[in-house]
């Protein structure tokens, strides 16, 4: 009561509202983005609607037609309750909630569930997609690598170009990041046999795919340019080939690619467009993780603390590449029909 007292006489101006106090307490014990709030939420129902959408394909039932918008319903109010999560932090902080590494992989796991709202109403898969990279962002965010406090903004980040270009490229690592999903979801139906429910699937999601990466190539680039500008007000240049400068180039000249895949005039242009939708997102990890946690240059102050290199990359790698050798080699049954030739 003593420093209460003294802090209100001679610091009253400085104290944080009571009402920011208490939305403060409130966000720590709600705990938003924690192992059992949106994390679970995101991972069981987007695996239960993943589940329902493949047993639509080769067998629809009204019971499961129903139990699908169930879900969907229970992921709308999960993103809602995203949205507002984020809102409160912003408003407890005092600033945009993208500052750190932290806070921005929670932003991008938001901007995952936008881009897979967006084209939800061309496939259910689109939720599913958004849902499980969500988990998987929050997932990393849960590790204990991630500092998930709510700390002051270092000073070059206390710019209005904190609120533009930050969260227009990190929204764009939302959109790619539903395409590595789509790319890998689509050799995993290749995988099948032949099916005419399959095939239009797979024609659909490779549809939504190359939109989703239209859109994240446009933000990336749209936010690599802002962020020359914000760099000529901060640093004295546009562009000095620092190491988050490079990789986010590195970025943006790989997805220029991956889209003019078509011009191949290859039958195998399904296969190959979800191949590299998958391995492609690697430039992107290496733009955000990379470069933040293992390569020194003036963005670094966003990045935190190093941590070793997961253990579950390598198996991971190795499984992704086994899919894409067997889709690889039952696709040659898939281009004898006749949407394929």
């Amino acid at each position: 009561d003593y420093i209460k007292q003294h802090q209100q006489k001679y610091a009253q101006s400085i104290l944080p509202a009571d009402t920011k106090v208490n939305l403060e307490l409130l966000y720590n014990n709600l705990d938003p983005f924690g192992w059992t709030r949106l994390f679970s939420i995101y991972f069981f129902t987007g695996l239960i609607l993943l589940f329902c959408l493949l047993f639509q394909i080769f067998n629809s039932h009204l019971i499961v037609n129903y139990f699908v918008k169930i879900v969907k319903l229970i992921l709308s109010f999960a993103f809602l309750f995203h949205f507002l999560a984020l809102i409160l932090r912003w408003y407890v902080s005092g600033h945009a909630p993208w500052s750190n590494a932290y806070e921005s992989v929670i932003f991008i796991s938001f901007s995952t569930m936008i881009a897979g709202t967006v084209f939800s109403s061309k496939s259910n898969f689109s939720l599913v997609a958004a849902s499980l990279v969500a988990s998987m962002l929050l997932f990393v965010a849960n590790l204990n690598w991630l500092n998930p406090e709510i700390t002051n903004l270092v000073p070059v980040l206390k710019s209005y170009w904190l609120m533009i270009h930050v969260s227009i490229i990190t929204s764009s690592y939302g959109f790619f990041g539903l395409c590595a999903f789509f790319g890998l979801l689509n050799m995993l139906l290749m995988c099948f046999r032949p099916n005419l429910k399959i095939k239009k699937s797979i024609l659909d999601l490779t549809i939504i795919n190359e939109q989703s990466m239209m859109l994240g190539l446009f933000l990336l680039t749209v936010g690599t340019f802002l962020g020359g500008v914000w760099a000529n007000e901060s640093w004295g240049r546009y562009w000095g080939w620092d190491p988050k400068e490079t990789w986010a180039l590195v970025s943006i000249i790989t997805y220029v690619l991956i889209l003019h895949i078509r011009l191949l005039k290859s039958k195998k242009y399904i296969y190959y467009f979800n191949l590299f939708s998958l391995f492609g997102f690697s430039s992107i990890l290496m733009t955000y993780f990379g470069v933040n946690f293992y390569l020194d240059g003036l963005h670094s102050y966003a990045a935190g603390d190093a941590f070793p290199i997961p253990s579950f990359v390598l198996p991971t790698l190795i499984l992704f590449i086994i899919i894409s050798l067997f889709g690889f080699l039952n696709f040659n049954k898939w281009i004898k029909m006749d949407d394929y030739a």
